[in-house]
């Protein structure tokens, strides 16, 4: 299938965590650099790459599903299949999905992927394009990948086994790939990792993740920079007195998983339900405005009528701004899997509707509380008439602008009625 422009396109398509669409961005952007003309839906195409995630056996599922799907699809086109799936089911299993190449999660394996698809479709390099571009054309926001791999040993997560260990990228590269993302056209980059909270520890001599924020502000021209995903341990003094620079958004994410202390105790967690509320206070001290987001598993094995309700009791205390949920996954190979207490699906089903209906109620006080403020919102695309964008602290926000092209631009925005899923905006032109 030839685009417009006379080039074989390739579809790159993702599944799961910000990591693997800073991945999905790095193979595109080679796929561009070998003449593809690269497109991230569904769609008739010559080549397909499905990044996969592994994370919950849903994910699984829909790897499994998504793999299947394009190769009833396009019968022809050669489909590539990488990212944590293969890690975990493996390569042999996915072949059988399927797949005509499988590649593992690291960098190396991501090239030899580009390499195979360029050559099954004979794609001319693309004049001009010595070097993979950072960032494909018309988005706002790049994926900036600062660290791989994981040391830790929760008992849960099967990511140390498809992620592999710890191994950090020097500042410099990751600030040069920021800065080819800004002079790309990119307004705002999220740097990303497997345990970002862990870059530098693996590097001589050792560093901390302010090392490499202070880096990326100080080599850089990022007009929003944010930073994926961090621990409580994490939040020290040298890490929050960053946060005076406005380039870095009023945002963390810092992934709770329990509110108990027996069950972060079980999960092998590196801190406890007192030391996350710490953090967070300590969070909002230092940064206006600020919205914390988490991750939570209900249904942990063991987890107690009390153990739960000390989760929703912590999380109502944060007051987390979005909340995304799991139910606990049994996982092979984990230590989880392997423990007494394994709760029935009814019962994680009827704990998941309530931390559902708590994370609900707590996003909408949160936007709530910014109604008839003015803040930055980032536009990012206009759906039926309707521009569509977040805030810094990312609120979404959906506004109306006739005849104007808001695409990538920041402006200052009045929030005003909140919507399920974000708020109103009006602009400075507009009456509130």
């Amino acid at each position: 299938m030839a685009s417009r422009t006379g080039r074989p396109v390739a579809a790159v398509l993702t599944l799961g965590c910000k990591l693997n669409l800073a991945d999905s961005g790095e193979i595109a952007a080679g796929l561009r650099s070998a003449g593809f003309e690269v497109v991230d839906q569904v769609c008739e195409a010559d080549a397909y790459v499905i990044n996969t995630c592994s994370v919950t056996h849903v994910a699984d599922a829909k790897s499994r599903k998504l793999i299947r799907s394009m190769r009833r699809l396009a019968p022809q086109a050669r489909v590539a299949v990488t990212g944590c799936y293969p890690q975990s089911a493996g390569f042999d299993a996915v072949r059988e999905l399927g797949a005509d190449f499988v590649a593992g999660t690291r960098d190396a394996d991501k090239s030899e992927l580009v390499r195979f698809l360029a050559a099954g479709a004979a794609a001319p390099a693309a004049p001009g394009e010595s070097s993979p571009a950072p960032l494909a054309p018309g988005l706002t926001r790049a994926f900036v990948k600062a660290q791989e791999g994981c040391n830790d040993v929760c008992a849960f997560c099967i990511v140390p086994r498809t992620r592999g260990r710890e191994e950090s990228r020097p500042v410099e590269a990751v600030a040069a790939e920021v800065q080819r993302a800004v002079e790309a056209g990119a307004r705002e980059v999220v740097v990303t990792g497997t345990q970002l909270g862990a870059w530098g520890r693996d590097l001589d001599p050792p560093l901390r993740p302010h090392h490499l924020i202070s880096g990326i502000l100080e080599r850089t021209e990022v007009l929003r920079l944010r930073f994926s995903s961090l621990q409580p341990q994490d939040i020290t003094p040298e890490l929050l007195a960053l946060w005076q620079d406005p380039r870095l958004m009023p945002h963390f994410h810092l992934a709770l998983q329990s509110g108990s202390e027996a069950i972060l105790a079980a999960m092998r967690r590196r801190y406890t339900a007192a030391e996350f509320l710490r953090a967070a206070e300590r969070i909002r001290a230092a940064v206006p405005g600020v919205a914390i987001t988490t991750d939570v598993i209900a249904g942990f094995p063991g987890e107690t009528e009390a153990d739960f309700a000390a989760t929703l009791a912590l999380c109502r205390e944060v007051g987390f701004a979005r909340i995304h949920a799991f139910p606990y996954s049994q996982r092979s190979r984990t230590a989880a899997a392997r423990m007494p207490g394994q709760l029935g699906p009814e019962v994680k089903k009827e704990r998941m509707a309530r931390l559902l209906a708590l994370a609900e109620e707590l996003s909408l006080a949160f936007r709530r509380a910014h109604a008839g403020t003015v803040r930055p919102v980032l536009w990012e695309e206009e759906k039926a008439g309707c521009w569509f964008g977040h805030t810094d602290n990312y609120i979404p926000v959906y506004a109306v602008a006739p005849g104007q092209d808001l695409r990538n631009r920041v402006t200052p925005v009045h929030l005003g009625e909140v919507y399920h899923d974000g708020v109103r905006g009006t602009l400075p032109t507009e009456a509130p």
